[in-house]
């Protein structure tokens, strides 16, 4: 009984504050939006939301006053696409709900999402405040084959029958980190995952026929929408994939959803736009390490890039034209730009330094903070979000220096006005074991 109390008051201790009135004063406060920089200003925080920001706002009276001593102020960060939340250790198959061995399109992210992984502690001190969750493809074999999300793959055939070709990963969703939150799933099926390139030609035999596959999946999914009733009387035609692959493809080719494609090669990258246009679908690019390449057709499309601006070697046929300022480029071109970074989910940090090393190859220093805030609430459809401005929701990072430096960290950080917890679980075991045991007993049984 009394380690359940302890543990319940633990639990108590560990969940942030309730929303209050908060005001940083003398920072360096960068915007991310129309307002651009401001070289030293005081943001607002009130009932979860940001009131006042600017050069000349005033204190409130009975606000908390965190002095920023000149540090650098930004909304909270945001992963375009990665597997926090749904996978803790990435060669432990149980800790692993990123991807499926049954379902294509249909598999959902969001049952998965665990609010209580060790990572999300670390994730945060990183500056991440939501991120967006996406699947992986799985392969048959369990080889150990790195897919396109450069993940390990030792899951099975995520096609609908064994030994099925899969091209759709699954379905995305939006994921708040706040400490506390048992609901954390912000948005779930925000998109439709497909791999495309060399992925979707060794699963379907060629790249032609990994496309022609695809169009029939999108053809199916209209014919079912169309004529529900035939298909449950067994009235329809064949389909090539389950009623519930079908049904997660319904808000895609209706234009509701996006497509999220992971692709790389530049001929691959216009075959995604071409099919966008035929198809009349929303889509998100991923990878696109040769982007630059046809970044004007990119940018007459409207289409949103996320990209791995370290992604600068050969290290395959269809990314013989990577380069470090592929960032640049693209949005020199006008690309929307998110960057991510690793899936290596204790290398959450390098996401931010990624849009450093991408700056220091040609990307505009007030642009690179987009890559990471703005441009990600732009590209996914998120409101309130990726920008700091009256009536946004009070995400918001107090850095100790420049956010893309590797040795800044955050101060605080607040997600929806409430200040979160700065521990982790590495923080913990280091209190833990710090001073020797006065019981006499091992550190295990303290």
């Amino acid at each position: 009984m009394k380690r359940a109390l302890f543990a319940f008051a633990a639990l108590v201790l560990a969940t942030p504050a309730a929303a209050e009135t908060v005001a940083i004063v003398n920072a360096r406060i960068e915007t991310a939006g129309p307002a651009g920089t401001i070289p030293s200003g005081t943001l607002v925080l009130k009932d979860g939301k940001i009131v006042a920001v600017g050069a000349g706002v005033a204190t409130p009276a009975g606000a908390r006053v965190i002095d920023a001593r000149g540090g650098v102020v930004t909304p909270g960060l945001i992963a375009p696409s990665t597997s926090l939340t749904v996978s803790e250790v990435e060669q432990v198959t149980s800790t692993r709900d990123d991807r499926s061995g049954k379902l294509s399109a249909g598999f959902d992210i969001s049952y998965g999402v665990n609010p209580n992984s060790t990572m999300i502690p670390l994730a945060r001190q990183t500056g991440l405040t939501r991120v967006v969750a996406t699947p992986v493809l799985s392969r048959g074999g369990g080889d150990g084959h790195k897919d396109d999300s450069g993940a390990e793959d030792f899951a099975g055939s995520g096609g609908g029958d064994e030994g099925d070709p899969a091209m759709f990963a699954g379905q995305a969703a939006i994921v708040s980190l706040a400490a506390g939150d048992q609901d954390p799933v912000v948005r779930a099926r925000v998109a439709v995952t497909l791999d495309l390139g060399e992925t979707g030609a060794r699963n379907a035999g060629s790249r032609g026929a990994a496309l022609v596959l695809v169009k029939g999946a999108f053809e199916d999914a209209r014919a079912f929408a169309r004529n529900r009733s035939a298909y449950d009387r067994g009235e329809s035609r064949e389909f090539g994939l389950s009623r519930i692959d079908l049904e997660a493809l319904i808000p895609v080719v209706e234009g509701r959803t996006p497509l999220l494609v992971r692709v790389h090669r530049a001929s691959d990258i216009l075959q995604v736009l071409r099919l966008a246009r035929e198809e009349k679908i929303k889509v998100i690019l991923e990878g696109a390490e040769e982007g630059w390449l046809v970044a004007a057709q990119i940018a007459a499309a409207g289409v949103g890039v996320i990209v791995d601006s370290q992604a600068d070697l050969p290290d395959s046929f269809e990314s013989l034209g990577a380069r470090l300022d592929n960032a640049a480029r693209l949005q020199a071109a006008g690309v929307t730009v998110a960057i991510m970074g690793s899936r290596d989910l204790n290398n959450m940090r390098q996401q931010r330094f990624n849009a450093g090393l991408a700056v220091a190859n040609g990307l505009p220093r007030d642009q690179a903070m987009a890559t990471l805030t703005s441009n990600v609430a732009k590209m996914w459809g998120m409101t309130g979000v990726g920008t700091l401005a009256a009536g946004q929701d009070a995400d918001v990072v107090l850095w100790t220096g420049d956010p893309l430096e590797t040795s800044t960290w955050p101060a605080t950080v607040f997600i929806d006005g409430v200040e979160q917890p700065q521990s982790s679980r590495a923080f913990e075991l280091r209190d833990r074991y710090l001073k020797p045991a006065t019981s006499g007993y091992p550190p295990a049984y303290q």
